[in-house]
């Protein structure tokens, strides 16, 4: 079977491997469709995530969609649609109970920060643990269902702001997961506002239900405006805007991930405002909400706007990399019918 390596900065390529034998506590499933997130545009572009470098030739992608190829319970039958539950939760901790996505020692996939690295999904077959399987409903498709890993981060953050519903929400920054969080916040009944630095991903923002958008390299961003502002772009200038935006007494939530350095902020209007900022990291079980949420609600698959063939990984990346051009970018993984 085939799978695609990052082998260090702008490096990647096709190689070969073994199909692997799954033992009952797995399950190999045969991949459809695999979306690029920033962490893998990282991987790829820089050679490392943050403080996690690529020291092995790594296998990028976690969010991944596709169909049992092979469980030797026969609990689920070859063909079975499904998505996968990226996260392998690590040492209990009872303190943190109800979040195991944080408990120290846990793994991602397609992840370097483990070592051996976390292997991904940009493979024709993957072995997963029985628990991270997610069968699909009958009527939702699996190139739709690729967005359940990251619907699954912005619901995660939305929920840190709990019932928004009528609320005045401010987006800040609409890539692909910020617009995933204009279509998990418009379900919720929020009304929408977002902002960007170009019109395009504004306009895939207001088509999914947004009612306002706001460039900011020309529009002004009303001030303590908003009950509840999602920070979707890690921007340093962002951030001092989510914050300036929020109402007094009001939620920011820090979904965007920054990078693992000093960063210039001013923070003058959380102190003043007695703001509530939530930091939210990758999420617990809300992938589960993530394929209902895509099963009654088939525009949110209008995120993604380019799928790209597995052997035009290179154009996959550049595309997914250029915010104008494209929202989210997924690679097609090779069709059954020319595995090999």
């Amino acid at each position: 079977m085939r799978a695609a390596f990052i082998d260090s900065k702008e490096s990647i390529r096709i190689a070969e491997l073994e199909t692997p034998q799954p033992t009952d506590d797995q399950v190999r499933v045969r991949v459809d469709y695999v979306g690029i997130c920033g962490s893998d545009l990282h991987y790829y572009f820089d050679g490392a995530n943050g403080a996690f470098v690529v020291r092995e030739p790594l296998i990028p992608g976690h969010e991944v969609s596709g169909r049992i190829d092979h469980d030797p319970t026969g609990e689920w039958q070859p063909g079975t649609p499904v998505t996968v539950h990226p996260a392998t939760f690590g040492e209990h901790r009872d303190d943190l109970a109800d979040a195991p996505h944080l408990w120290p020692g846990g793994a991602y996939l397609g992840s370097a920060s483990t070592w051996p690295h976390t292997q991904g999904g940009l493979v024709e077959c993957i072995l997963v643990d029985r628990e991270m399987v997610r069968p699909l409903p009958p009527t939702l498709p699996v190139r739709r269902a690729v967005l359940a890993e990251p619907l699954a981060v912005a619901l995660h953050g939305l929920g840190k702001a709990g019932d928004v519903r009528g609320k005045k929400l401010l987006v800040t920054g609409v890539g692909p997961i910020g617009l995933l969080a204009v279509a998990a916040s418009v379900a919720a009944g929020a009304e929408v506002t977002v902002t960007d630095v170009f019109d395009e991903p504004l306009q895939r923002a207001l088509a999914l239900g947004a009612s306002e958008a706001l460039n900011v390299t020309r529009d002004d961003v009303p001030g303590s405006a908003y009950d509840v502002v999602l920070e979707c772009s890690g921007v340093a200038a962002s951030i001092n805007t989510a914050l300036k935006a929020a109402a007094i007494g009001g939620i920011v939530v820090q979904v965007g991930m920054v990078p693992d350095a000093e960063r210039p902020l001013n923070i003058a209007a959380f102190i003043s405002k007695e703001l509530r900022w939530y930091g939210t990291f990758r999420f617990n079980d809300e992938i589960d909400h993530a394929i209902v949420l895509l099963d009654e609600n088939p525009g949110i698959e209008d995120v993604v706007t380019h799928v790209i063939p597995a052997d035009d990984v290179v154009e996959a990346f550049a595309t997914a990399r250029d915010s104008r051009a494209s929202g989210k970018v997924v690679v097609e993984v090779w069709p059954s019918g020319q595995s090999r």
